[in-house]
């Protein structure tokens, strides 16, 4: 996500505090959001992905998902 996308989810945020957003500024707000989260979870995975967990006998196994 570009910093200018996370700057404007930042002045969206700080106007609904201060007054109300228009629907296009709300609906601006909802997907710019859902992007972040998005990338955000994105790049999570990415990092577990490259987990390895380290065992009693020294040997490395990676992370694995729970079902």
């Amino acid at each position: 996500m570009e910093k200018h996308e996370i700057e404007r989810i930042n002045e969206l945020a700080r106007k609904k505090k201060a007054s109300e957003l228009t629907e296009e500024e709300a609906r601006e707000q909802a997907a710019l959001r859902q992007k972040y989260i998005l990338e955000f979870r994105v790049s999570v995975q990415s990092t577990l992905e490259r987990v390895y967990i380290q065992q009693e006998d020294g040997s490395y196994q990676k992370l694995r998902k729970k079902p």
